[in-house]
């Protein structure tokens, strides 16, 4: 079958997961954003790469980070930022979310980024595009239910590479609620497609989906054995909100288990970085003296994740399938 994501030349058309994505084209992306990187001073450049070209942000599901530094990154490409928060609108209506897509694409749009509390939205969605022959329009996908967060696997996997600068010798941790993360999903595609020799999952029973040896994954239930010498630490927030019923006992207990404190953190190497998507449960998954600790690299991932998504975006606008 096509990769719904790829044109008929192979090129990316949409951005909907990282999973079985071409290596070379995940490396296209990271070196495209790293030209946008003014490495002096972190500051991400303004381009007029997408001049005259309209991005419509369909969040049906809130997150201001991720949406706030979607519309920064189509700003600084030069393009026009068209943000609609869906819950007041259409869907209060009963109009389906392909008859929204319809009639936005009539406004002549040319890049869709969405967010959705279900798993495969943006893929009805381009589907629905490369289906009707407006394959003009483009989709990335913001997030979709527990599935797939693909821009931000980029942005950390930017952030190892600018950091660690090979992948092929690196033993990174995934850490916390990886049962409902999108995000550790697309770290794992992206990690093991970039050929990282070791990826380890840490975390209660109760919050690790099976199948992750699967994917390559070396599963652990202890945070001592986890993080013995690894270069890298990936920590999760707990996602209250799309747990049901009692995964864990207390947020006091989960952090006297799984807290990423300075003694953990040494358990590591010790030039190993502290990567968070954000946003930060203190005191509940990470210790404040490591979140603002000489080896936490979280504020820069929020620049870099500018840069990828301008990456993406400007890849996307010169593709034409």
């Amino acid at each position: 079958m096509l990769n719904p994501q790829l044109n008929k030349n192979g090129e990316l058309q949409h951005l909907l997961t990282i999973e079985g994505l071409p290596k070379s084209i995940v490396n296209h992306i990271l070196d495209t954003a790293s030209s946008f990187v003014s490495i002096s001073d972190r500051e991400v450049k303004k381009v007029p790469l997408m001049r005259g070209k309209s991005v419509f942000n369909l969040f049906f599901e809130n997150s201001t980070r991720t949406r706030t530094t979607f519309e920064i990154a189509s700003k600084r490409l030069s393009a026009d930022v068209i943000n609609l928060n869906i819950q007041a609108s259409s869907a209060s209506k009963g109009e389906s979310l392909l008859d929204t897509i319809d009639n936005l694409a009539a406004m002549s749009a040319d890049m869709f980024v969405v967010r959705h509390a279900q798993s495969g939205a943006p893929y009805l969605i381009a589907k629905h595009l490369n289906d009707t022959k407006q394959g003009h329009c483009h989709v990335v996908n913001a997030g979709d239910g527990r599935h797939a967060h693909p821009t931000q696997g980029l942005l950390d996997m930017y952030t190892i590479r600018h950091y660690k600068k090979d992948f092929t010798n690196l033993r990174v941790a995934i850490v916390g609620d990886i049962l409902h993360s999108r995000v550790a999903r697309s770290d794992i595609h992206a990690l093991t497609t970039l050929g990282v020799p070791e990826v380890r999952a840490i975390g209660p029973h109760t919050l690790l989906p099976g199948g992750l040896e699967q994917m390559g994954v070396r599963v652990f239930t202890s945070m001592e054995a986890g993080l013995k010498d690894v270069d890298v630490i990936i920590m999760l927030r707990l996602q209250n909100e799309r747990m049901t019923g009692a995964l864990l006992p207390s947020a006091q207990e989960y952090f006297k288990s799984y807290g990423l404190t300075p003694e953990r953190l040494a358990l590591a190497k010790p030039d190993a970085i502290v990567m968070h998507p954000g946003p930060m449960n203190r005191g509940v998954e990470i210790d404040s003296a490591v979140a603002d600790g000489a080896q936490a690299v979280i504020l820069p991932q929020v620049t870099f994740g500018i840069a990828v998504r301008m990456a993406v975006m400007s890849i996307l606008a010169g593709t034409h399938g």
